[in-house]
């Protein structure tokens, strides 16, 4: 959401790519706003000076972004050549892509990490045919001090996050995140976005909050107990859980059906019968 006004975007790409651009026109998005793979959906994704830039947000550090990052840049590229001819002896051109993550959790991560597709491969090779390297960089407060004093969004981002990790060491998840809303308000620290999304924002912050912890807690279970037949009725459980919990702010079946991975008719029915228990 904070990014997605192309003059926030654009001072985001200038603070990442040391460039000073200052037409947001110049900045050609083509986000993936209805592919989806395993219920994660590309962040942001555009074009500038000829270049293509996929941005990843994450609250969990996983390995597996750089084959994520693939599949998105094959859906992108599908995309834009979708009129040319590929099978034709003139060259189709395409923009070259860059892959960076912007690493927020509260997992101990270095200022900058790569990662590498080849990582994931199951057999050693001398010489990889397919490479994808992607920049993680922590913006947690403290971390690359030089690119958050380049976007303060992302610096208020950075500060916004730790205000809600504060107070949820004293209070639930709403209520954590109602109070550092006000405060960051009643700071300057974005300060106009909270005031004009304020509860769109509390929603996705809730979620995302209680997402992150739930995700950890997975892998700390499976690191103690080894992966179980059961823990996927315990994350079908969780999955019912946070979408009755959505349902209750207001959020639509479509809405929850794409926050928790499932169909909309799926989400329906769990809906059904968490009435019909609440009516007995």
């Amino acid at each position: 959401m904070l990014f997605s006004d192309k003059k926030e975007l654009l001072g985001l790409y200038n603070a990442v790519s040391g460039k000073d651009y200052k037409d947001p026109g110049l900045l050609e998005v083509n986000t993936l706003e209805n592919a989806i793979y395993m219920a994660i959906k590309n962040d942001l994704s555009f074009v500038i000076d000829s270049q293509l830039s996929l941005y990843e947000h994450q609250s969990t550090y996983s390995p597996n972004l750089p084959l994520r990052m693939l599949l998105y840049l094959a859906d992108l590229y599908a995309d834009m050549t979708k009129n040319e001819n590929l099978y034709g002896k003139k060259k189709v051109k395409i923009p070259p892509p860059q892959f960076i993550i912007f690493y927020n959790g509260v997992e101990r991560q270095p200022d900058r990490r790569i990662l590498r597709l080849s990582d994931l491969y199951e057999v050693e090779e001398e010489e990889h045919k397919l490479e994808l390297e992607a920049v993680m960089l922590n913006v947690n407060a403290g971390h690359n001090r030089e690119l958050l004093q380049s976007c303060k969004t992302l610096a208020d981002y950075a500060e916004y996050t730790a205000c809600i990790r504060k107070y949820a060491e004293e209070m639930d998840t709403e209520d954590a995140v109602e109070c550092a809303i006000a405060e960051c308000i009643q700071e300057g620290v974005l300060e106009e976005f909270l005031r004009k999304n304020r509860a769109e924002a509390k929603r996705m912050s809730i979620y995302e909050y209680d997402q992150a912890r739930h995700i950890r807690q997975e892998r700390e279970d499976a690191w103690e107990e080894g992966w179980s037949e059961g823990r996927n009725e315990g994350r079908q459980e969780e999955k019912r859980s946070v979408a009755a919990r959505l349902a209750e702010m207001g959020m639509t079946e479509e809405q929850i059906a794409q926050a928790v991975g499932e169909t909309a008719g799926v989400v329906e029915g769990w809906l059904a019968e968490a009435g019909a228990s609440e009516e007995k």
